[in-house]
Parts: C-alpha cells; structure tokens; sequence
C-alpha cells in the first residue's frame, strides 16, 4: 500500500485502562501497591541468593533470573501505566513505544525460556537425585540462562524487523496501556497479515516447545514421585513441584488467551485484562509461590535479618 500522500505518524495516545473511570484512584493505589510490592520482593529475593553461598545452586540461580526477569517486565509496563491514570496527555513517542516493545518482549520471552529451564532442571533433581551434580552443574545453567535471554532478544528481534515493514498514518489509537504487537498491528496502515502470520509462527512455537518441556518434566516428576515409598519425599517434591506448576499455569494461561485466540474487536477488553494479569499480577505472585514454602529461602531470610539487627 502506497504512503507517498499520507502523513506518517511519530506519536501514538495509550488508552490505558479506559472503564470505570470513578475507579481511578483506587485502582492507582492498588497497582502502585503491587508494583512495590514486586519491586521489593523480587529484588529481595535476588539479594538473599547473592548474598548467601548455599544458594549458589542452579535451582537457586533460576529462581534469581525469574525474580530479575519479572522485576523487569513489571517495571517495563506498570510505571508508565501509573503516570496514565492520571496524565492529561497520552502521548507516546514512536521510539518510547519500539523500546517499551522490545523491552516488554524480550522479557517475556525469556520467563518462558526460564520456566521450561526450571521445569527441566526439578526433573533431574527428583528422577535422577544421584547424577544431579553431574548433570545440572553451574556451568550448564549458566548456559540455559544465557540461551533464555538470547532467545528472548532474537524473538522479539524477528518482529521487530517485520514491524518495520509497516507505517502509521490514520489511527493513532493504540487500545492498550502499553506498546504491545498485537495492538500496534491492528493500527498499521499496511496490511499486517505477514507480521499476525510470524506472531503465530514463532510465539506460538516458543509457547508450545516450553509448554510441552515443562509438561514433560512434570509428567515423569509425577510418576517417579509416586513410585517413592517415603512420605516426607513425596510432600516435599509434591511442594517444590505444586509451586513450579502454579506459576507455570498462570503465566502461561494468560500467555495462551492473549495470543492463541482468533483477532477480533470483542476480545480487545479481555486482552487487556490478561495483560493485567501477566504483567502487574503475576510479577509479584511468583516470589511469594517459590519462597512461601521454602526452608533454605526461609532459613536464609532469616540469617539475613539477624546479621542485619
């Protein structure tokens, strides 16, 4: 489609979280809550398992990146979502929008990459407890970490590309409250039919490869929790794996609803609750299911307390 007579847009207006607008302040306290609260617990987190070298382990170092990675995706998405409750201008550049893109994608992605690398590194810990050391070392989870954020940062590369290929230059509306590519797809003057076609391709082989790594693992985790005979093992496994599950099913969930579904106007308001959901929500979930009921966290949380009084 020919722009030569069309103006090409630089700004775009979020709409944020457009309903109940006599809910705005409550719902400003709420999501500045949640946000320090995500801020000080996962960072908290990472501080614990720097500082003690008992949780120098890779089931640790995992745990650690997720906290990094949902500081980040939380922080890529909430403060700007704040400052919208109450800003008279909308406005956002198109580079402020690309970077909050590529930001927001990046971290997501990897999440998937470090969930199905937790999925994976629980699997050996519970199958195969004598060959763990050997198996799972630091340095093979140093180089799963590392393949999750570069898998991250060549995804999100991928559409990136693609969006270039496109111009703006009617609708300036992004229905959202953050730059996502769902939402900038459907304002693009051209016709985004490839760059919908490469979101299916490539987000959704991501999404099915850790989904079926992470169904997998807990699958023969399951069964050979079962074949123990000893009750204190199978609660403790039952613990560690209930809690890695949860949050696998929530992010994923909302990851699932939020891209699997077909594209069309009637589900704009759902997306935007998913968004809600797996970038504000869940954030702040996970450092609370992993550490809840953890002793090595809570023995660790302690020892850091009385050093520190």
């Amino acid at each position: 489609m020919g722009t030569e007579n069309t103006t090409l847009l630089t700004e775009f207006v979020l709409t944020g979280l457009r309903h109940l607008p006599q809910w705005k302040i409550p719902l400003f306290l709420f999501f500045l809550f949640i946000y320090l609260i995500t801020i000080v617990g996962n960072l908290g987190l990472i501080t614990l398992i720097w500082n003690d070298p008992h949780l120098h382990i890779p089931m640790y170092l995992f745990l650690g990146s997720l906290a990094l990675v949902d500081t980040w995706l939380s922080s890529t998405v909430t403060p700007r979502m704040l400052l919208d409750f109450f800003a008279k201008s909308k406005l956002i550049s198109f580079s402020e929008c690309l970077i909050q893109f590529f930001s927001f994608g990046i971290s997501a992605t990897t999440e998937c990459f470090l969930l199905a690398a937790m999925a994976y590194d629980r699997y050996v810990a519970i199958c195969n407890p004598l060959l763990y050391p050997a198996i799972m070392t630091n340095r093979l989870c140093v180089r799963l970490l590392t393949l999750s954020f570069v898998g991250g940062f060549i995804h999100v590369s991928i559409h990136g590309v693609f969006l270039f290929r496109l111009s703006f230059c009617d609708s300036n509306i992004i229905n959202h409250f953050y730059c996502d590519i769902m939402p900038l797809l459907k304002i693009s003057c051209n016709d985004p039919s490839l760059n919908f076609l490469m979101v299916f391709i490539f987000a959704g082989s991501i999404q099915v490869f850790t989904v079926f790594t992470v169904l997998v693992s807990y699958t023969l985790v399951l069964f050979s929790i079962l074949k123990q005979k000893s009750i204190k093992s199978i609660k403790k496994a039952f613990s560690t794996c209930g809690a890695h599950l949860l949050s696998v099913s929530l992010y994923y969930g909302s990851l699932l609803f939020m891209y699997v579904h077909p594209v069309s106007p009637e589900v704009e308001d759902q997306d935007t609750m998913d968004s809600v959901f797996y970038t504000v929500i869940i954030p702040v979930l996970n450092p609370i299911i992993y550490s809840l009921r953890n002793k090595q966290i809570k023995n660790s949380l302690e020892k850091f307390l009385k050093r520190n009084t």
